[in-house]
């Protein structure tokens, strides 16, 4: 059953030439509220994915296109946490991403470094109170790491083995603690902008300072 799901999914991801199209299938498939990480496999068979699952579902593709399949995790305060996969094209990166956000998606390889790259949203990355949460990020985690419990296939929820270990994974701080405290809230019109697509059921709920 495994080696013909790897099959099939190798089949499904030869209609993505290149990562932006990866983007356009995850924007174009329902936000998931459910509490479990389900695989690659099953994003394509339910046409469903929350921002993990979308970046594994990404990364399973990377892989069939010749990249690296590497995710970063990016850590928040009253806000939830987010995961990116990212891509390495002419020594730049960028990244693609499902968010029930319209701005926390694709990024084009233009950074030369991973902070680059996460810094591009900083400005963007905020809680619906507007207040920006983005705290820090992992370096890139390889997926091939997670090959021997079939992360691109299985049924079993990932949550534990994946997701438990980008959250150990050591994280650099983006902005000193001094600072954070005293940054201004978001734009409200981006605010405004930023959730109007999303479905509240998958909104993290924060606390008023």
């Amino acid at each position: 059953m495994a080696s013909g799901n790897i099959i099939e999914l190798a089949e499904f991801a030869k209609q993505f030439k290149n990562p932006n199209d990866i983007q356009v299938f995850l924007n174009s498939i329902p936000y998931s509220t459910h509490k479990i990480c389900q695989s690659p496999y099953f994003v394509m068979k339910r046409k469903s994915a929350h921002c993990a699952e979308g970046a594994y579902f990404a990364a399973a593709v990377f892989k069939f296109m010749g990249y690296e399949p590497q995710v970063v995790d990016l850590s928040a305060e009253n806000d939830d946490d987010h995961v990116i996969a990212v891509f390495k094209k002419d020594g730049l990166w960028g990244a693609v991403a499902k968010s029930n956000t319209t701005v926390l998606r694709y990024r084009e390889p233009v950074y030369r470094t991973i902070r680059e790259l996460v810094m591009s949203y900083f400005e963007m990355y905020f809680n619906t109170l507007g207040d920006k949460s983005l705290t820090g990020y992992s370096l890139p985690v390889n997926m091939k790491k997670f090959d021997k419990i079939n992360w691109m296939t299985t049924d079993e929820n990932l949550d534990a083995p994946i997701g438990d270990a980008l959250t150990a994974a050591k994280h650099f701080p983006l902005v000193p603690e001094n600072i954070r405290k005293k940054l201004h809230k978001a734009d409200p019109d981006l605010v405004k902008a930023c959730f109007m697509t999303s479905d509240p059921d998958g909104l993290f709920k924060p606390f008023k300072r």
